[in-house]
């Protein structure tokens, strides 16, 4: 089960990354609170990273206790570990290496160099997963405890850009990626933006989210974003298949949200 998209739209990209980071931190406080930890999936490009800058800068950084924070990325470039072209690499610089976080709780995808293959870095990748889902599993006492461990640890808040072409992660139009319906992280070859190499989770693994929050900014953006609300098919549109199970929010600004239907529009307010 997923939630129905809710839009949540801000005069321009300044207001709208200090509306993502009050957000956040309010989302992994009420987490930890929930559950002694949180967890979040990361994603790259302007706003993701900005989001993240944000994040540093507002005076509430603080709150969260960041050493029980479980950090994972949604997709990641198949390049040398130490290249700028890494979210990984972009995120460290943006915050993460400011913050007091537990390395053990910093999962990051595997580079070129380290794996012969894209395949191969997003085999171990879904291995790490499936690890840290089993151990969350066993160390759960609750009654609700599942039979079985899930395929991915679970995942408090998990970020999402959007491109021009409605591309989500490193899942584009028409490819292999898009379509996968068993697996949770795939190698994607000959993206059709640079670099040409990544690996990426799959829907499948984006879904199992509690809340899925997507990004997005730009007139450039604005047909992908209504293609996606309108009801689009995620092959053709992957942003359209972008759901959480409780909580499923594109926070837009209004250059991105001139083709938004009207009836999806929810004023609402940043911190909420």
């Amino acid at each position: 089960m997923s939630a129905d998209p809710r839009v949540s739209i801000h005069p321009d990209s300044s207001v709208l990354l200090a509306a993502i980071a009050a957000r956040l931190i309010t989302k992994l406080v009420d987490a930890q609170d929930r559950y002694g930890e949180a967890t979040i999936v990361l994603t790259g490009g302007s706003m993701g990273i900005g989001a993240l800058k944000a994040v540093g800068e507002s005076a509430a950084c603080r709150a969260v206790n960041w050493s029980k924070v479980n950090v994972w990325w949604g997709d990641e470039r198949f390049v040398e570990a130490d290249s700028t072209d890494r979210n990984t690499v972009q995120a460290r610089a943006a915050l993460l290496d400011r913050l007091p976080l537990d390395p053990e709780r910093v999962r990051e995808p595997g580079a070129a160099g380290e794996f012969a293959t894209s395949d191969d870095a997003a085999a171990d990748y879904a291995r790490r997963l499936a690890e840290a889902a089993a151990a969350e599993h066993d160390a759960d006492v609750s009654d609700s405890r599942r039979s079985e461990p899930n395929r991915v640890p679970r995942f408090d808040v998990l970020l999402l850009g959007v491109g021009p072409d409605a591309h989500v992660a490193s899942l584009f139009p028409e490819m292999a990626g898009i379509r996968e319906t068993e697996r949770t992280v795939v190698g994607v070859e000959n993206a059709p933006k640079p670099p040409p190499s990544r690996i990426s989770l799959t829907l499948p693994a984006i879904k199992s989210a509690d809340e899925v929050w997507m990004l997005v900014a730009g007139e450039d953006k604005a047909g992908a974003v209504g293609l996606a609300l309108a009801g689009a098919g995620p092959v053709q549109v992957p942003a359209a298949g972008a759901r959480g199970r409780s909580r499923t929010l594109w926070l837009i600004d209004a250059a991105a949200a001139s083709r938004v239907p009207e009836e999806l529009v929810r004023k609402e307010p940043a911190s909420a």
